[in-house]
């Protein structure tokens, strides 16, 4: 595990076409770790980089130039310092500011980015009641509006933003389900929850909740506890697995496991902006 250099600039190298080059993933803080869960999954061969930038989070309550500005610096070290063959942005607020900014800035890599997943959700929902919790940078994008623009007309959709909720998971992850940060994670999610409507299978209550944040996945047993059994949890790690392997299999760069890695021996490098040990911790909390 290794700090990145302190500044936000790196010569572009070469994209790395070779099979056991890694793949980047990035996000404000340990969110992320959720789909890199998810990826380690489907792809047990790979090395990844990991990059929590919270020394500038949270992402969700700044401006989507600050965001932006942020997002391109890290896919620009990853790719000068680590040669990565794919980029998977693991924020929704980077995916909805600057993904089309940064693959047109990186056009020979494969960038994978993430959002709510409100589509799938329509075919989970049976009582046509559907919630989505997010931060306030994604549900008020541009980009979420047309995302669900369209659907609006085939379920009800609650959509909450949650401001500090990801900000005290990140708090979380040094302490432990009777601490500071748990008892205010509890806390938040009966807030926001409450503030939705009902939740179960009843005709007019909420049964699919769309988790719009990589963050909320670590407090999955705090919503849990809010919305009861029956309500169906959707968030966007296993799609985001699949799509990656989708990408690198076309582009023939999938490690299938025969190349030598004994020159790569790291499976997982985690690089932070700010708090590594915070990172460290949640990794080897939340990580298989």
């Amino acid at each position: 595990m290794d700090l990145p250099p302190t500044a936000d600039t790196a010569v572009l190298g070469p994209i790395g076409v070779s099979r056991d080059a890694p793949i980047g993933v990035f996000d404000s803080g340990i969110g992320g770790l959720s789909v890199l869960r998810a990826l380690q999954r489907e792809l047990p061969h790979e090395r990844f980089v990991y990059f929590a930038d919270n020394g500038h989070a949270p992402y969700g309550e700044r401006g989507d130039a600050f965001v932006t500005e942020r997002t391109l610096a890290v896919a620009n070290r990853l790719r000068g310092d680590h040669s990565i063959k794919a980029l998977v942005v693991a924020c929704n607020t980077a995916t909805t500011a600057a993904i089309h900014l940064l693959r047109a800035a990186h056009p020979g890599l494969a960038v994978i980015g993430v959002e709510p997943a409100v589509k799938p959700a329509l075919l989970a929902s049976r009582t046509g009641h559907i919630g989505v919790i997010g931060t306030r940078g994604t549900l008020g994008s541009e980009k979420f509006r047309q995302l669900l623009a369209p659907l609006q007309s085939q379920a009800h959709f609650t959509v909450q933003p949650c401001d500090g909720l990801a900000a005290a998971i990140e708090h979380s992850a040094l302490g432990d389900d009777a601490g500071p940060s748990a008892i205010e994670i509890r806390a938040l999610c009966a807030r926001y929850t409450s503030a939705m409507g009902p939740f179960g299978s009843e005709k007019d209550a909420i049964d699919t909740l769309v988790l719009g944040c990589t963050h909320y996945v670590f407090a999955a047993e705090a919503l849990r506890a809010c919305t009861g059994p029956d309500v169906h949890f959707l968030e966007t790690g296993e799609p985001v697995a699949r799509q990656t392997r989708r990408l690198l299999t076309a582009q023939d760069r999938l490690c299938d496991g025969t190349a030598d890695t004994s020159a790569h021996p790291a499976a997982l490098t985690l690089l932070s902006s700010g708090d590594l040990p915070l990172l460290r911790a949640a990794a080897q909390r939340w990580l298989d």
